[in-house]
Parts: structure tokens; C-alpha cells; sequence
């Protein structure tokens, strides 16, 4: 993965209907992301890569720094620190991801799909 500023788009699995975007900042193994509910710190490593193509996994922690607004919308982090990991292969300025988070005792799914912005 190139150090840069990406646009991160997550979609939740297992039955969830949930989606979430936000920017994440790449640089040197370190990740830092956030969005208009949500902030978020981790590390990532490189696995196997040739020229601009490989893999790579991380994990992080999820915090929310703002409620949300609509009294309809039921969070689904609920206010809880949130633990993932992730593992994906990247391609010049994109890559996929797919994760587990832990909620509380559940274990839910994602896939986000990450596209590099600006270089860093």
C-alpha cells in the first residue's frame, strides 16, 4: 500500500444493513480514518507485493466522536469501542478489504474498498 489519503467505503455483512465512508491517511504502517459519526486508529503491514500490486492486513480501533441526529437511525456500534482486523490486496490506487469487528460479544463482517486519493 502507497502512503496517501484514501476514501474508504465499508459494507457490513451477516445480515447487517449498514454501510459506512469516511477518509482514511496511510503512511509508513500507520492508519488513521474518520468520518462525519466515527474516528479510528491502527496499523497495517505489507505481505507479498510485486511493483504495485499485493497484500497487506491491519487492525484498528473505532470510537464515535458525534451522535447521530435521526431518533430512526439505530447505530450500530452504539457508542462501544470497536476492535477489527482486516486483510486485502491492493492494486496501483485501489484495494479490497474484508474484516471482522467485534461489538460487544458479536462478530460481525465487512468488506471496504479503499481508493487512493492523494499520494503522502
Amino acid at each position: 500500500m502507497r502512503n496517501g489519503l484514501y476514501s474508504i467505503q465499508l459494507q457490513f455483512g451477516d445480515g447487517v444493513k449498514g454501510r459506512d465512508g469516511g477518509i482514511a491517511i496511510l503512511r509508513d504502517g500507520q492508519l488513521l480514518s474518520g468520518g462525519p459519526y466515527f474516528w479510528s486508529v491502527g496499523r497495517y503491514s505489507v505481505g507479498q507485493s510485486s511493483g504495485n500490486r499485493g497484500t497487506w492486513k491491519g487492525e484498528l480501533v473505532t470510537n464515535q466522536h458525534t451522535p447521530f441526529n435521526d431518533p430512526g437511525v439505530r447505530p450500530l456500534f452504539g457508542g462501544q469501542e470497536v476492535s477489527s482486523g482486516f486483510s486485502g490486496t491492493f492494486s496501483d490506487d485501489t484495494s479490497e478489504v474484508f474484516g471482522t469487528m467485534l461489538v460487544g460479544k458479536r462478530s460481525l463482517s465487512f468488506r471496504g474498498v479503499l481508493k487512493r486519493l492523494v499520494e503522502g
